[in-house]
């Protein structure tokens, strides 16, 4: 009899084991914040997740892209807990399409872009915009504005200078802020505009130059976080939400050049 117990809790162990192959990892995940963050947060969520951890306990995922791709993959089901766009205008639109928690939005800051060139580049920045059209820039590298917000706000401030007809065939676009820099870093670029909050990162600061865009130059950058409906975190979702409304935080927040908005304030 025992025998045979132990033959048919093997069985029906191998039978849960296929049947649930695909429940028992998305069990595991939940003990995990997956969130999707715009590329320009790269540096400061890596130092603001770190102190959410310590102060916590919780365990956070981040995963880096485009505003605009990682909308389109909330919509198809993608198994994140928390978005923070680059462009609120994304999570408005997720929450009226029934994929986010409408109480949940947050307009977490501001963004700014830069002309940013490495160290060792002739160009001189300080110039301002009128350095695109310097012979030697044979490359000029943006985010691709189909789907990243900062390579909209690139586009509107070459338009402001009245350069965008002159740079159209010296445009070279990355998938997000974050490989629109790499292209710079590594030569494939000149010169680039890029997220402040990027060029202000220690390494970025040691490598290369850049001049502030003024802000009258392209349409705010209004950034916005939102928990995703699907979230089985939504729990942790709403403790790092109230996280990034401390003073900690916020202190990091604009330590990367970001303007903060200033509700919701947390001691």
């Amino acid at each position: 009899m025992k025998q045979d117990k132990w033959l048919l809790l093997t069985i029906v162990s191998c039978f849960l084991g296929l049947v649930g192959i695909t429940a028992l990892p998305a069990y595991a995940e939940s003990e995990e914040l997956t969130i999707a963050a715009a590329s320009d947060l790269n540096f400061a969520f890596k130092e603001l997740i770190k102190d959410f951890e310590t102060q916590t306990g919780e365990r956070v995922k981040l995963i880096g892209g485009s505003s605009g791709h990682f909308s389109t993959q909330i919509a198809n089901g993608a198994p994140f807990d928390l978005y923070f766009s680059a462009d609120i205008a994304y999570p408005k639109k997720l929450i009226a399409d029934g994929f986010a928690v409408p109480e949940s939005l947050y307009q977490y800051a501001i963004g700014r872009i830069v002309l940013w060139v490495p160290k060792g580049s002739t160009l001189d920045v300080s110039k301002g915009m009128e350095v695109c059209v310097d012979s030697a820039v044979k490359k000029l590298a943006i985010a691709n504005p189909k789907h990243a917000p900062y390579g909209k706000a690139a586009v509107a401030a070459l338009e402001h200078y009245q350069l965008a007809g002159r740079m159209a065939d010296k445009l070279v676009m990355g998938q997000n802020i974050a490989q629109t820099a790499q292209f710079v870093q590594s030569g494939a670029a000149d010169m680039g505009i890029i997220a402040l909050s990027i060029a202000l990162a220690p390494t970025m600061e040691q490598l290369g130059k850049h001049w502030l865009i003024p802000a009258d130059a392209h349409p705010a950058i209004e950034q916005g976080a939102v928990i995703v409906k699907s979230s089985k975190n939504q729990e942790r979702a709403k403790k790092f939400l109230e996280f990034m409304k401390t003073a900690p935080a916020r202190t990091v927040m604009k330590r990367y050049g970001f303007t903060l908005p200033a509700e919701n304030l947390k001691p």
